[in-house]
């Protein structure tokens, strides 16, 4: 059994501080890195991904909606062309600095609205390169959606519930809906969120209960 172990980073701009990227980076395998749309800036960009290659980390871009007031969360509404030139537009950012610092992009994660309008729409979805992905600290609606972020119980902090159910994402392909609904999710990669609080030792603990039950964490390039 194995699974990649990624979280958003890089979203910090300015002087706003959002998330726990030094902490996180010695537990996750892949990084998705904003591109400055949603967050994170030209600065924030380079050093991250130097602090990716420091830790041997894969290098992932992360786009989203234009919308750093709403931090990307807030749906918009793009005809085609403007949805693969917003993602391309981010894509070739990040790659662009990563190969300034000697490093390949090897993967591409939507953030936010763009993410879960992806998840209904083929149209975005098309404009964004796919991974199956699994979410060990959200909560699932019955219908296999993320549970909005504005409902009590959406976001899990407990290392215990976390590690359980990512367990049973990796192992037996399934996970529980808020309902108690049982969900049926293939899944290549686990994802901490980097604003969680707490998400780097939320992530330290994940791993490691990961790797004591048996199951290898990679970066999915590996």
């Amino acid at each position: 059994m194995r699974v990649d172990l990624n979280a958003d980073l890089g979203e910090s701009f300015g002087a706003h501080q959002i998330g726990c990227d030094a902490g996180l980076m010695k537990a996750v395998t892949s990084a998705n890195i904003a591109a400055g749309f949603h967050g994170g800036d030209p600065s924030v960009l380079r050093d991250t991904v130097r602090l990716a290659r420091e830790h041997g980390v894969a290098v992932g871009a992360h786009p989203g909606f234009a919308d750093l007031a709403g931090f990307g969360r807030r749906e918009m509404r793009l005809t085609a062309r403007e949805a693969e030139d917003l993602v391309l537009y981010q894509i070739a950012a990040v790659a662009g600095v990563a190969a300034a610092e000697g490093v390949r992009l090897k993967h591409v994660k939507p953030h936010g609205a763009l993410y879960n309008m992806a998840a209904r729409d083929s149209m975005l979805a098309g404009a964004i390169a796919p991974a199956a992905e699994g979410f060990a600290d959200r909560a699932y609606e019955p219908d296999g959606a993320l549970m909005s972020r504005r409902k009590q119980g959406a976001l899990l902090l407990d290392p215990e519930v976390v590690i359980a159910r990512a367990l049973r994402l990796v192992k037996e392909h399934a996970v529980a809906a808020s309902d108690g609904t049982p969900l049926t999710l293939h899944i290549d990669t686990l994802c901490v969120h980097g604003d969680t609080p707490g998400a780097d030792q939320l992530a330290a603990r994940l791993r490691r209960g990961l790797e004591e039950a048996g199951v290898t964490v990679k970066a999915l390039s590996d």
